[in-house]
């Protein structure tokens, strides 16, 4: 599972959090987005923010395939560009739900939001990555280096671990706060010495002659796991709806499975990638199924038990200055809408 993860976001108070959403949304309303409504329902469509991500393009499936209808949802699903603008849009309200890291909703939360894990969508087993120039060898070599990532997210979060793993922190590097794909092209302009980026922005960053992945997201099992994350409002008001975009997330599982190739070529468009390149993102994504989401919100104490990751990454979190105080955890998890799903396929 990709436990520890596309981090931290923003060990900002709330009031800076909800600020920098008003220009979030005032951007997310350029993005392209598409609604899925039914004829049979008048509810106010649920608004969802997705991004780049191998574990959350499947969402594009649903929407250009119409398994929202199929599940009679009015769905809303928004594109955002920038994955840090769709995290600050959920916890500033302006979003029903998000396609978010653990690691950075752990930080939303700690800042005041209230959201609810529901489902998870993968664990980033190697699409995450630390990626240097030429004759950067190990990561004390990153002393004195400029290292950029975008500030307060999951490869932010990925630089710290390895940092941390040496014994070094933020401190021993020239880090620079940069946009995701602004820093994979400042990567490949030769402007920096390392970047922390992930699928698809690593095939951009990997263009520069020499340059490898130093470190990545399997280099520390269960530390990035992906959910579709709502407001407490939405599990309150419209659980109906919370268990109809669960459903539609395995429909879309299973439509995967059933054609590959058309799948393919719509996820590679989304990422704005070709179909051969999106490919290679398969090793280092691992979507999740109904039996591996059972066993993720199932307590316990490994990396594969959402209740013990995230006790751990709320510590790295304040100890690595990232966050002022631990987020509250209870009421965090909710598993019940993918246990009702399992239910209805005699799964336990």
């Amino acid at each position: 599972m990709k436990l520890f993860r596309h981090l931290l976001l923003l060990a900002l108070p709330l009031a800076l959090l909800t600020a920098c959403t008003s220009s979030s949304t005032q951007e997310a309303a350029k993005q392209e987005t598409t609604t899925t409504q039914t004829t049979t329902t008048s509810a106010t469509p649920i608004q969802i923010g997705f991004s780049a991500w191998p574990g959350w393009i499947p969402w594009q499936i649903a929407q250009e395939k119409g398994l929202f209808e199929k599940n009679a949802v009015p769905a809303k699903m928004v594109w955002f560009t920038g994955y840090l603008d769709s995290i600050n849009a959920v916890a500033g309200g302006k979003l029903d739900g998000n396609t978010q890291t653990l690691n950075d909703t752990l930080s939303s939360v700690a800042a005041g939001a209230d959201l609810v894990i529901v489902l998870v969508n993968d664990n980033s087993t190697g699409n995450d990555q630390i990626i240097v120039r030429d004759g950067i060898k190990s990561i004390k070599d990153l002393k004195g280096k400029k290292v950029a990532a975008e500030l307060g997210t999951v490869d932010h979060y990925l630089l710290l671990l390895g940092l941390a793993k040496e014994g070094m922190t933020q401190k021993d590097i020239i880090f620079q706060p940069l946009e995701t794909g602004a820093a994979a092209a400042a990567f490949a302009a030769g402007k920096l010495d390392a970047v922390g980026v992930f699928a698809p922005f690593t095939t951009t960053a990997l263009k520069l002659k020499g340059s490898k992945a130093l470190f990545t997201s399997k280099d520390f099992p269960g530390a990035i796991p992906d959910h579709l994350v709502v407001t407490r409002k939405m599990v309150t008001e419209r659980p109906e709806d919370v268990q109809k975009l669960v459903n539609t997330w395995f429909d879309t599982m299973d439509f995967i499975k059933a054609n590959p190739d058309e799948s393919l070529k719509i996820m590679a468009k989304r990422a704005g990638v070709t179909p051969e390149e999106y490919k290679a993102y398969d090793k280092g994504t691992t979507l999740f199924t109904i039996q591996q989401n059972l066993e993720a919100f199932t307590p316990g104490k490994t990396s594969k038990n959402l209740d013990f990751v995230a006790g751990n990454i709320s510590e790295f979190l304040v100890k690595a200055g990232l966050a002022k105080q631990k987020p509250k955890l209870d009421g965090l998890l909710d598993d019940q809408f993918v246990k009702a799903y399992a239910k209805t396929k005699g799964i336990s």
